[in-house]
């Protein structure tokens, strides 16, 4: 006989044995996805088992998770961190895989199998089961979750939520309300947002007379005065309750004059100068009986206010300037641009589709208006007023731009604020239609504030040593426009943030005088975001000026600057201002023909011209010194003498001068980032060097200082443990340390938080390995292989 080896099972089992014993079943650890929630926030529905995708090109990057949206954003929690970059912005509010709702510009879904796609609003259907998620937002970043491992139907659910609660029904719904009712329970009523300062700086509201005689007093407008007969906004609805108004103006005078002027406000006096002239807003007027006569007693009490009763020029900004149509198409051109995917499709055409998007024209038109504004303020002594229909709008941009162009007091961080809250917040631009929070009217949306942070930005790239913040520091004021915590962003006027406070605190059952505890506070409380170190990125290591910021514990000191540090070098090269005429000559002159009344009369001057004249491209005109106009004379003087970083500023307008904001409108683009390098580099060594100056100045203090234990420091002077520069200098004797990791994007760009393609393989960088020929992706594709 024969033994037969018994044969191996054909099946086997790959389910786990049956545990009998619960006490005996081992399980790995498993880390609990949980949100950080603020008070007042709650979970209104998630998804398990979800990849976000990091990458385009491959899935080893990409992060599984949990998707959560909440009534305050959209949230996705790793189940591993895979976090590389040190360095990061860390944000008090916000996780670094989180969205505020009100940030979300589109929610789409994708069935693949279906090849189906949808645009999902407020209580809409969804008639597939969505394998992915793409969510375009306003700051320009694209995130995309896929679901192929997550149940259908809960992944359906979650996609309808983000939808739904991206588009409130009403203002009261957005979370800032429901946040600040629960602070205000948890607070015992106490106001613990009331101040609207960093420490000993504060930055003025603006809603009371005594910020208003500061600013009177300040630039030396002795002729003007504070009129409160806006008080419980009897007049207009859309003005502050206090405002500034010649001297020579009754307040019954005024009261009778509102009748005439687009939703009764009154013009408004904005900045005087050092001698005597006057700027000042207005809207226009409804009757055409009546602008006359309104005009020249408006006018003539304007010019009474003036030492030298210098004439007045009245500026039609509806005709000069951009509308806000061409503003809000040339920003959705310029950020298809940005966001397009792949980026390297439009790669050989960037620059021309940047000139076609037309937004660097928009930001050119209005930075040379601002100037030749600041002609006539400073070179011709006279008053200038700036009329538009609702004066809501273009002025706020204007009105900002020229006083930072006159005043050094507007380039300091809390002179900057002031410069804000005066001329966008209580001057009632609507934000709220303007940001678009509640999806409700896409025609009313345009992007002007971000339109004034990227002139200022000119600005500050052309005069780096100017001004005291940095770019951080304007980018991160631009991300928060859409967090509905503040109220700078989230309204339309004075009138409407009292009123909705006031009805929200009686659907609270909050007790009558007690509404301010719910006072949304300003954004200018930098510490409900970020740390007291965080905050030093927006101080600007070059600045030279009266006083720089410096936070230390929490609050902002200022330290002392000499001003010997400036120098013509801060100002563009010298082949840049060989023809400083050229930068401004235009065919129509510098002021475009403005309106010119004398004492309320208009003189017999050219029409106005269209505004498509002063958007076209500037054209150099090399005409003989003989033949300049009063105002070339003026630009040419100006551009001769250096640039002194706390006085006159006048921007270079020629194309070659304004630039794309890269790191607003790129930071998201892994293909523009540059891993340790960029501007971020010279921030970082410029930090070190500040850092390592402050400390030394303090070590000679406290030489120079007398012998004893209780010697007080210095004036100023720091204490031991604070430094005023986020990168700190490292001591002489200091073992040399792993930098942390920078890119050009610094400090917002998470290593991989992008849904877009890599780095390498976009047709420049094939280009600069060295593809011989330069025509199509395709040829390249041929050369590199």
């Amino acid at each position: 006989m024969f033994s037969v080896k018994p044969m191996k099972p054909t099946f086997r089992s790959y389910l786990p044995p049956v545990q009998t014993d619960v006490k005996k079943t081992i399980e790995p650890p498993i880390r609990k996805l949980e949100p950080k929630l603020l008070r007042g926030e709650i979970v209104v529905n998630e998804v398990n088992f979800v990849k976000k995708c990091m990458s385009a090109e491959n899935s080893q990057d990409d992060l599984w998770g949990k998707l959560i949206c909440t009534n305050f954003k959209v949230s996705f929690i790793p189940q591993e961190d895979s976090s590389k970059q040190k360095s990061t912005l860390s944000h008090l509010l916000l996780g670094e895989h989180d969205i505020p709702l009100t940030c979300l510009e589109q929610v789409v879904t994708v069935n693949d199998a279906k090849g189906k796609r949808k645009v999902l609003g407020s209580n809409q259907k969804l008639k597939f089961n969505p394998t992915e998620l793409i969510l375009y937002c306003k700051d320009l970043r694209i995130m995309r979750f896929c679901f192929q491992e997550a149940g259908p139907e809960s992944a359906k659910k979650v996609c309808l939520a983000i939808a739904h609660y991206s588009h409130p029904a009403d203002l009261q719904l957005l979370f800032g309300f429901e946040y600040r009712g629960q602070r205000y329970y948890e607070s015992t009523g106490a106001l613990f947002n009331g101040s609207t300062g960093q420490g000993g700086l504060q930055t003025p509201s603006f809603d009371r007379p005594s910020d208003w005689d500061r600013e009177i007093k300040r630039t030396g407008a002795s002729e003007w005065r504070v009129c409160s007969i806006n008080e419980n906004y009897a007049i207009s609805p859309s003005l502050p309750e206090h405002v500034v108004v010649p001297v020579s103006l009754a307040d019954q005078d005024l009261k009778q004059y509102s009748l005439f002027f687009t939703d009764q406000r009154i013009p408004i006096w904005c900045w005087s100068h050092k001698n005597g002239s006057a700027l000042v807003r207005m809207t226009s007027i409804n009757d055409p009986q009546q602008q006359r006569k309104i005009d020249q007693r408006i006018f003539t009490a304007i010019t009474k206010s003036h030492p030298q009763y210098s004439d007045v020029i009245k500026s039609d900004l509806d005709k000069c300037l951009p509308s806000l149509q061409d503003v809000q198409s040339a920003f959705i051109k310029v950020r298809q641009i940005c966001v397009v995917e792949p980026f390297e499709e439009s790669e050989e055409r960037w620059y021309s589709s940047l000139e076609n998007s037309r937004w660097l024209e928009c930001v050119r038109a209005f930075l040379k208006h601002s100037a030749e504004v600041v002609y006539h303020l400073d070179g011709k002594n006279v008053s200038v007023v700036l009329q538009e229909e609702e004066d809501r709008d273009l002025s706020c941009v204007v009105s900002s731009l020229v006083q930072l162009m006159l005043d050094p007091h507007y380039r300091s961080l809390v002179g900057f604020q002031a410069l804000l809250q005066k001329e966008w917040v209580m001057a009632g631009h609507r934000f709220l239609d303007r940001c678009n929070h509640l999806k409700k009217n896409d025609k009313e949306e345009a992007p002007l504030f971000m339109l004034f942070l990227d002139c200022v930005w000119q600005m500050m790239n052309q005069y780096p040593a100017a001004f005291e913040f940095t770019e951080t520091y304007l980018t991160v004021l631009s991300d928060s426009m859409w967090i509905p915590l503040f109220s700078t962003f989230l309204f339309n006027s004075p009138k409407q943030r009292a009123q909705h406070l006031t009805d929200f605190a009686k659907s609270k059952a909050i007790p009558h005088g007690e509404e301010q505890a719910v006072f949304f506070p300003p954004v200018w409380k930098w510490s409900q975001q970020f740390s007291p170190k965080d905050q030093t990125l927006f101080n600007n290591p070059l600045y030279v000026g009266k006083g720089a910021a410096c936070v230390q514990n929490g609050e902002v000191k200022s330290f002392r600057r000499s001003k010997k540090f400036s120098s013509s070098t801060l100002r563009a090269p010298t082949s840049l201002r060989a023809t400083p005429t050229s930068l401004w000559a235009t065919p129509t002159s510098l002021w475009a023909t403005p309106t010119s009344l004398r004492n309320g009369l208009r003189g017999a001057e050219d029409p106005l011209p269209r505004r498509s004249s002063l958007v076209s491209e500037l054209k150099p005109d090399f005409s003989p010194v003989k033949d300049e106009s009063p105002s070339e004379r003026f630009f040419r003087d100006w551009f001769c003498r250096p640039a002194d970083p706390q006085g006159l500023l006048l921007p270079l307008l020629m194309p070659s001068h304004v630039v794309l904001w890269k790191l607003f409108f790129l930071r998201w683009v892994p293909e523009a980032c540059i891993p340790r390098g960029g501007p971020v580099t010279t921030f970082h060594k410029l930090s070190q060097l500040v850092d390592e100056i402050d400390v030394l100045q303090r070590q000679l203090r406290q030489t120079a200082a007398p012998p004893g234990p209780g010697a007080p420091p210095g004036p100023g002077a720091p204490p031991a443990d604070q430094r005023r520069m986020y990168f700190a200098a490292f001591p002489p004797n200091a073992p040399p340390t792993t930098l942390d990791f920078l890119s050009s994007s610094f400090p917002f760009t998470p290593v991989g938080n992008l849904c877009r393609s890599g780095i390498h393989g976009t047709p420049i960088t094939k280009f600069l390995n060295g593809a011989r020929v330069w025509l199509s992706t395709e040829t390249l594709d041929n050369d590199a292989a």
